[in-house]
């Protein structure tokens, strides 16, 4: 562990959502089985391990930009980083709120973090996520954020007092969640997702002072924290003789969804979207799902904003936000399907699929007519693993090829497919780096053939491929090829900087002449959105007269990082 730090830098940042990940990997069985409120299908703790797995990631993301420098990112950077990441990778009602949570932190922590900033991070944070909630309930998540805040906002001593208040507010807060909310109560458990805020917290106690809370209180099924005598706490059994002071327990069996605030079973789905729209819109948006169904949560801002919400008509949600704006990462959780009880019969899984991470709308539409599931990794926003898992349960095959086409990529492919080999996937990763070598291999894919064979034949497909992108530099910067100005066209081949041109037309020449150089027999070129159709004419025309018997196929990858992907094989 590095030396505690004295305020919430880039690195402390960094610290945190690493710690943060590995708390809630720890606990989020724990988490998922204590979850009753707003709906009890036990996802709670994988929903905030995979909100804070996207705001991790896109911390290292900055880090990896700045690994050549000789100083770490600015702390805005990396809150700016985490609060993005949470927003487009949060899943369920608790990871959309800490999503909030995270945001609010980061437009204080970004002017500084010392503790009085982390003071008011913590009551802006708690303030802008109960404004996020349509229906805001006491006992829940934002009880807990609420008491961190007011905790913490007693302290004006130094950051690692700060902490530590935060955190003793919000563990109390936890325990008394079940007097609050009935349905806790009578299940004789804590709030899930307040649980889940509190590692969150004591993860960041740990990355301040270097040494983790201690808590020798269990608070999973079975037991719930309860306060005694002035603060502490102790376990209260499920059904058990309820302690002084708390209030009883229903015997064992009473089920949650008795308790008048869950309105019998409640709506019959889950709806997640990412939203592109102005702020009026989304006014409006949030009347018209608040009539929809309930648990509507709406975060975000500048632009971009993550809508949840639960209702029985899941069409209606999705089409509100085509009404608002530009809906996409569209999620349709059945709650029956997903807690194992829709009594519908299930389709036969087909033999094998295909997985395809893509850079773009228009190589989706490529691989999808190809018999491929996608998923659109969009620029700035690497999916995390549960998107990937998401992808491989629609595929519904016994056997899954999943191509990750970014080598940034292959830990999160990894993850995914160990999930998805533990509910009985066989699944294989083949490496592939670049968006060309992901159609390369899904060419030569055929479901009929021996899993093993076929998996073989698409890795030699994609490693016969050489692959270039050309990217605008963003500023001065060393590279192989040289010293590159902002502004400056940068043509990477196989990853490294290999031509620094002035322009699109000119550095695509030139990459295309040194990949051609060591042979080929086919080129692809993948044109951005904003590409006219005359740059692959011109380069159509370059390769066919400057080298024989070599063919070009163009395609439209739509709104893509790159301005122009080349494959050659």
């Amino acid at each position: 562990m590095p030396q505690p730090p004295d305020d919430l830098d880039a690195v402390a940042v960094r610290t945190w959502c690493s710690l943060a990940l590995e708390a809630l990997g720890r606990e989020r069985a724990e988490i998922d089985a204590i979850n009753v409120y707003p709906v009890a299908d036990g996802d709670t703790g994988t929903n905030l391990y995979l909100t804070v797995e996207s705001a991790a990631a896109a911390v290292e993301a900055v880090f990896a930009a700045h690994e050549t420098g000789a100083t770490a990112p600015a702390t805005a950077d990396a809150v700016r980083a985490m609060a993005h990441g949470a927003l487009i990778g949060a899943r369920g009602n608790s990871g959309t709120i800490l999503a909030q949570l995270l945001r609010g932190m980061a437009g204080v922590l970004a002017d500084g973090g010392d503790a009085a900033h982390l003071r008011l991070a913590l009551a802006r944070a708690a303030d802008v996520a109960r404004q996020a909630v349509a229906h805001p309930v006491e006992g829940t998540v934002l009880t807990v954020a609420a008491a961190a805040a007011e905790a913490a906002a007693g302290e004006s001593a130094d950051l690692r007092t700060v902490v530590h208040a935060a955190y003793d507010g919000a563990l109390a807060a936890l325990a008394r969640t079940p007097e609050q909310l009935a349905v806790l109560g009578r299940a004789g458990v804590v709030d899930a997702g307040g649980r889940g805020l509190v590692a969150v917290l004591g993860a960041l106690v740990e990355a301040v002072t270097g040494q983790a809370p201690v808590r020798g209180h269990r608070t999973g099924p079975g037991k719930a924290l309860a306060p005694v005598d002035g603060g502490s706490v102790v376990g209260l059994p499920v059904g058990g003789t309820p302690v002084e002071g708390n209030a009883p327990a229903e015997p064992a069996g009473t089920g949650p969804l008795d308790c008048p605030e869950d309105g019998g079973a409640g709506p019959a789905f889950e709806v997640i979207y990412l939203l592109e729209a102005r702020d009026e819109q989304v006014a409006r948006l949030r009347t018209r799902l608040d009539g929809l169904g309930d648990s509507l949560v709406v975060v975000g801002g500048d632009g971009l904003w993550h809508v949840h919400v639960h209702v029985d008509d899941a069409g209606a949600a999705v089409e509100a936000g085509v009404e608002a704006g530009r809906p996409y990462r569209i999620r349709i959780t059945h709650f029956a399907t997903e807690s194992g009880h829709d009594l519908r019969v299930q389709a036969e899984p087909a033999r094998r699929a295909v997985v395809v991470l893509v850079p773009g709308d228009g190589l989706a539409g490529l691989c999808t007519e190809a018999g491929a599931t996608t998923v659109i990794a969009r620029p700035g926003e690497p999916p995390a693993s549960g998107e990937l898992v998401d992808a491989i349960r629609r595929a519904h095959a016994r056997e899954v090829v999943l191509l990750p086409n970014d080598a940034a990529l292959r830990h999160t492919a990894a993850a995914a497919a160990e999930q998805a080999r533990s509910e009985g996937v066989r699944v294989a990763v083949v490496p592939t780096r670049a968006a060309v070598q992901g159609i390369a291999a899904l060419a030569v894919h055929e479901p009929d053939r021996g899993f093993d064979e076929d998996v073989v034949a698409m890795t030699a497909a994609a490693g016969a491929t050489r692959y270039a992108e050309l990217a605008v530099a963003e500023r001065q910067s060393w590279t192989m090829a040289g010293i590159c100005q902002a502004g400056d066209i940068l043509g990477l081949i196989d990853g490294d900087v290999a031509v620094i041109g002035a322009d699109v037309p000119a550095t695509a020449r030139t990459v295309l002449d040194r990949m051609l150089a060591a042979g080929g027999e086919l080129v692809t070129l993948v044109l951005g959105e904003d590409v006219p159709d005359a740059l692959a004419d011109a380069l159509e025309e370059h390769v066919r007269e400057g080298y024989l018997a070599v063919d070009t196929v163009v395609y439209r990858g739509g709104r893509q990082r790159a301005p122009l992907l080349i494959g050659v094989e």
